[in-house]
C-alpha cells in the first residue's frame, strides 16, 4: 500500500514551528507493518493544495493530511479536496452537537465562522473529536477513486494524536501487514558522526535491520527496525558494550528521565541554580511526572544580584572572580546544594551571545556538579546561537550527573 502524509499549514513553511505530527504517525504506521512513501509540507493556498490533492489521488492509495480543519480563513482542507472531487459540502449533524458540547461545558459560544468546522464532503464520515472542535474526516473510495481512503486530521497534535489512536488506527488494521519493532537507544556526550564511526562494525554484523541516526541539541538517537525481536535483542546485546558510559539508556526515555531515574534508585535529590539558561533545565526536568520524588527545586540566577540575593555568594568575589567562570559555578552549585539540602548541586554559568559578556566570548559555558565527594567542573566552548548553547550546556550538566551516579 502506497501511503502519503500532507502537513499543511504555512507556519511549517515560514516559521520555527516543526511537523513532528508526520513523525508521530510514521512511527504508529510501523507498528501496523506500513510505512509512508512520501512527506509533504505545503503552505495554506488553496492552488497548491489543489494541485497535491490532484497529485495524491493518482499515486497513494492512503492519503494522510494533518492542519487545515479550523475555524479561520486559512483553514480550507476540507474545501480543496471537495472542490476536486467535485462534491459538496453538507454539515453533519453530530459534529455539531459534539461542537456545541464543547463550548457550553465551557460556558462559551462558539463563534460563527466555528460551524464550518461541522461541514463534510458528500460521502465521508467524521472523526468525532473528544478534545476539541474540529472533527477529522474518514473518507473510503471517493469518487473516481474507487480503490483510494482519505484521512483528514487536525493539526493540534494531542487531537491528531487520539483521533489516530481510537478512530484510524482501528480501521487500518485490516490493511496492515507485519508489524515493524523498532529498537531505540540513546547516548549523550558524543556527537552523532564519533557514534557512527563507533558503531560501524556492529552495524554491518547486524545490516539485516534498518538502521537511522538521528541527532538533536540534547542527544543522540541510534534506532534499528526490523519484522523479528529477536533479531532486536541481539543487537541490542551486541551494542551495550560498544555504546559503554555514553549510553543513556534503551527504549523511550530521554537524557533527563535517564537522570531523575537514576536518583531515585539511589535514593538521591537534585538542586539547580541556572544562570546561563534562564531556568531550561529546571523546565525540563519538572515536565516528567513524579519528577518531585528526586528534584527539590532550584534558583535562575541570572544577575549578579540574583546570586548574592538569592544564593548567598559574596559580591566582593563575584567582582572579582566574574559573573561567567568556573569558579562561579562552583560556587553557585555548592550554595544551592546546601540551600535546599540536596544530595547534588548542580551550577551553570555562561555567555550564551550573541556577543562578549561578562569577560568571556559568546559560547563560553562553565557546568559544575557539588555532591557528597566534593565539587567537579568542566569548561565548554558551545558554538551556534543562544538557543543552541543554551541546550547544549543543559545537556551537558545533566550528563555529567548521570555519569557521575553511574559511577557510583
Amino acid at each position: 500500500m502506497r501511503i502519503e502524509c500532507i502537513a499543511i499549514g504555512t507556519e511549517l513553511l515560514t516559521t520555527r514551528r516543526l511537523d513532528t505530527n508526520s513523525v508521530w504517525l510514521g512511527e504508529r504506521l510501523a507498528g501496523l507493518g506500513l510505512a509512508f512513501h512520501r512527506k509533504t509540507a505545503v503552505g495554506d493556498s488553496r492552488e497548491d493544495l489543489a494541485a497535491l490533492f490532484r497529485e495524491a489521488l493518482l499515486r497513494s492509495d492512503l492519503i494522510v493530511t494533518t492542519g487545515g480543519l479550523g475555524p479561520t480563513f486559512d483553514d480550507f482542507t476540507k474545501e480543496c479536496f471537495a472542490e476536486v472531487l467535485g462534491v459538496e459540502l453538507l454539515e453533519d449533524a453530530q459534529s455539531r452537537e459534539d461542537m456545541l458540547a464543547f463550548y457550553a461545558a465551557r460556558k462559551r459560544v462558539p463563534a460563527a465562522s466555528n460551524f464550518k468546522q461541522a461541514l463534510l464532503p458528500a460521502g465521508a464520515e467524521a472523526l468525532r473529536n473528544p478534545v476539541g472542535t474540529a472533527p477529522g474526516v474518514w473518507w473510503e473510495a471517493p469518487p473516481a477513486h474507487p480503490g483510494a481512503r482519505i484521512v483528514m486530521l487536525p493539526g493540534v497534535p494531542r487531537e491528531m494524536k487520539r483521533m489516530w489512536e481510537e478512530q484510524v488506527e482501528p480501521r487500518l488494521r485490516g490493511l496492515a501487514g507485519a508489524p515493524v519493532h523498532t529498537l531505540r537507544m540513546v547516548v549523550a556526550g558524543v556527537p552523532e558522526s564519533t557514534l557512527d564511526e563507533r558503531t560501524r562494525e556492529a552495524r554491518e554484523r547486524h545490516g539485516h535491520l534498518d538502521w537511522t541516526i538521528l541527532a538533536s541539541l540534547t542527544q543522540v538517537e541510534l534506532l534499528a527496525r526490523g519484522a523479528e525481536p529477536a533479531a532486536l535483542e541481539a543487537a541490542r546485546a551486541d551494542f551495550l558494550p560498544v555504546l559503554g558510559e555514553d549510553l543513556v539508556g534503551v527504549g523511550a526515555g530521554n537524557l533527563e528521565d535517564a537522570v531523575l531515574e537514576g536518583l531515585k534508585t539511589r535514593g538521591e535529590t537534585l538542586a539547580v541554580a541556572e544562570s546561563v539558561t534562564g531556568g531550561l533545565l529546571a523546565s525540563r526536568l519538572t515536565a516528567i511526572p513524579g519528577a518531585s520524588e528526586v528534584f527539590l527545586g532550584g534558583a535562575t540566577v541570572y544577575t549578579a544580584t540574583a546570586k548574592t540575593a538569592l544564593l548567598g555568594l559574596d559580591a566582593r568575589r563575584l567582582a572579582q572572580e566574574g559573573t561567567v567562570s568556573e569558579a562561579t559555578s562552583r560556587a553557585l552549585a555548592e550554595a544551592v546544594r546546601n540551600r535546599l539540602g540536596a544530595t547534588w548541586g548542580l551550577g551553570l554559568t555562561g555567555n550564551a551571545g550573541p556577543g562578549a559578556e561578562g569577560g568571556a566570548p559568546a559560547g563560553a559555558l562553565f557546568i559544575a556538579l557539588a555532591g557528597p565527594g566534593g565539587t567537579v567542573s568542566k569548561a565548554l566552548a558551545i558554538s551556534g546561537d543562544r538557543l543552541d548553547v543554551q541546550l547544549r550546556g543543559m545537556a551537558a550538566a545533566l550528563d555529567l550527573l548521570r555519569r557521575t551516579i553511574r559511577n557510583g
